[in-house]
């Protein structure tokens, strides 16, 4: 199966000559060597220090989505070497698993992985970029996740450059502490274009990959600016020096975000760039935040990683979901959007959740739970789940209200984000799960919120939204309209494809042929954006809907239908018929993220 290794052995000897094995470094290092972009190959050369004579090394079989996604799939072989050069004994212990023998004196493993996974969540070498979220392509010394790696880079093309959040040593190579930070830093590798600013204290790097005539660098810098002003302002806190934007904007499907600790790679289609350019502001403001919430403000099912099974935990709903709110206040502050368009988007969260009749029966805690069930299309249909996404926004919209109105408007969402920052984040230890949250809540509001989080977050209790937007004068008001409808509902769950969730029975879209679990390629001639429902906007009853699929077992085909209609509820926000001068105050600290009367810093 292997070819032959002179290159590599040369690699090998400067390893050695270098000091790779020296025990007194005890540093695990890394070469990643792009050898064959056209074949989507490359070779990873592991250098292990002396020590044990069995060493263990695992490939995670998940990282960046809850997904087990094994990707040792990818590894085409594996063989090790000791510093004299004579071969070591490689066994396969499972799947993701491998025991090198003999390594008392320190080992060279070389392995090569196929790489073709693009977007945020993936690993990808092709002609045009590399693009590497790390733990997708390195394997760690079992006992050793912990102690300092090092990682270089090899063959990389003439024209091409190498953009990570990670230290840089001398040798042109990085450096991470350990394991976990090394895998947190994705690598983007090609001919990107970059920019950079200073805000606040910290330098930002703003690296692009796409067509040059497909976005605006300038108008993304000053758009960065006032994400991270706002943010960081909101936090009252700046937990790096360096913080790294990442952007894919490719011609086709894409889309989604991945936050990293100092970093985060976003990936949007230039045509759904060009169709909704706010789209960018609200996936990046989202991500920037997850640096504070999931990143930091940890719950204790997510930490430590275990990158051999699934990491369980009820508290998604608060670390997804509310650092969407979070998202809308500091979008809000940001002047990113505005009164109108955050009211619409709420209303129409609230219409999501409702149409779901799987609301009366899953919880916030137990969709969170269930995150690892999200790729099944079944799992996604309307009566099967809730979004943890979309419920735990709304929570953290009304749990917001419910500070503000339990503290005589001195506390918020805010304030309580600051608390968990201050007494979790900064303190290195995770938050027990929805648990953590009530503490956090109780202890900002000074009140008993237990039955909210009985009610609203592990029960299914209907939310009364009046009760909760009477305080800042505002009603939730129902209608009943006749609109078009497709006959189906699709989205994208994280970096999948568009796929078909739901077909309506008896449907114009359903004696077409099409069919749950058919990735949808294009509608109406144009790249599907991040949910079916974007790519429908401005269609009318009756019109043609030509729609491009791609079966679950792969070949395409074109179908054509009209568009039907059907009778729906809709829910707007709307004011009061009288608003107090009280709640106009409070509605106004509401739209500032902030609590009333308080004397902010908020950068101009």
């Amino acid at each position: 199966m292997s070819r032959p290794h002179f290159g590599r052995w040369l690699l090998f000897i400067s390893l050695f000559l270098c000091g790779a094995f020296h025990s007194a470094s005890a540093a695990t290092e890394y070469t990643i060597v792009l050898a064959h972009p056209e074949q989507h190959l490359v070779e990873v050369h592991l250098a292990l220090p002396e020590g044990s004579a069995h060493r263990e090394l695992q490939l995670p079989v998940w990282n960046a989505l809850y997904q087990i996604r094994d990707f040792s799939q990818y590894v085409n072989w594996i063989h090790a070497k000791d510093r004299t050069g004579r071969a070591l004994s490689v066994r396969q212990l499972n799947p993701s698993c491998w025991e090198v023998m003999g390594a008392e004196g320190g080992a060279l493993v070389e392995y090569e992985v196929f790489l073709n996974l693009s977007g945020p969540f993936g690993a990808e070498l092709n002609a045009r970029h590399a693009f590497l979220n790390l733990a997708e392509v390195l394997m760690y010394p079992v006992g050793a996740r912990d102690g300092p790696m090092r990682l270089r880079f090899a063959t990389i093309p003439q024209d091409w450059h190498v953009a990570s959040p990670l230290d840089s040593s001398p040798d042109g190579g990085f450096t991470a502490a350990n394991y976990d930070r090394l895998v947190d830093s994705p690598v983007e590798i090609g001919a990107f274009q970059e920019s950079d600013f200073e805000q606040g204290g910290a330098h930002y790097r703003v690296i692009v990959d796409a067509e040059a005539g497909d976005y605006d660098m300038a108008k993304i810098t000053v758009m960065l600016q006032k994400i991270v002003a706002s943010a960081t302002s909101w936090m009252e806190d700046r937990p790096f020096d360096q913080y790294m934007f990442l952007y894919h904007f490719p011609r086709g499907p894409s889309g989604g975000g991945m936050e990293h600790a100092y970093s985060t790679a976003i990936e949007i289609s230039a045509d759904a760039l060009n169709r909704s350019p706010d789209a960018l502001a609200s996936i990046t403001t989202h991500e920037f935040f997850h640096l504070w919430n999931v990143k930091r403000i940890r719950p204790q099912g997510l930490d430590p990683v275990d990158y051999t099974k699934e990491n369980y935990t009820h508290a998604l709903w608060f670390s997804e979901g509310c650092t969407s709110t979070a998202a809308d206040f500091i979008e809000l502050r940001s002047g990113l959007t505005n009164e109108r368009q955050f009211e619409t988007q709420l209303a129409a969260g609230i219409t999501e959740l409702e149409r779901r009749p799987a609301h009366l029966w899953q919880s916030a805690e137990e969709s969170s739970l269930d995150a690892w069930l999200e790729d099944d299309a079944y799992y996604r249909q309307p009566e099967r789940s809730i979004s943890y996404y979309n419920k735990g926004e709304l929570l953290g919209v009304i749990l917001d209200l419910v500070l503000r109105d339990t503290s005589q408007g001195k506390s918020s969402l805010r304030e309580m984000f600051q608390w968990m920052n201050g007494n979790y984040a900064k303190q290195e230890k995770p938050f027990p799960e929805s648990d953590g949250i009530l503490t956090a809540a109780e202890a900002v509001s000074h009140a008993d919120l237990k039955s909210f989080f009985e009610k609203y977050v592990k029960g299914t209790e209907e939310i009364p939204w009046n009760d909760f937007f009477r305080g800042v004068g505002l009603k939730l008001a129902a209608a009943t309209d006749t609109v078009p409808d497709a006959g189906f509902a699709a989205s994208r769950d994280f970096d999948g494809p568009m796929t078909v969730a739901e077909i309506t029975p008896g449907s114009e879209a359903e004696r077409a042929g099409l069919h749950v679990g058919d990735v949808i390629l294009e509608i109406n001639g144009k790249t599907v954006g991040e949910e079916s429902a974007d790519s429908l906007v401005g269609l009318t009853v009756g019109d043609t809907l030509a729609v491009k699929v791609r079966g679950p077992r792969g070949g395409e085909r074109e179908m054509k239908w009209k568009m039907g209609s059907h009778a729906q509820i809709t829910y707007q926000l709307k004011d009061l018929e009288s608003v107090s001068p009280q709640q106009r105050i409070r509605r106004a600290a509401w739209l500032k993220g902030e609590a009333e009367n308080q004397q902010d810093s908020q950068p101009n």
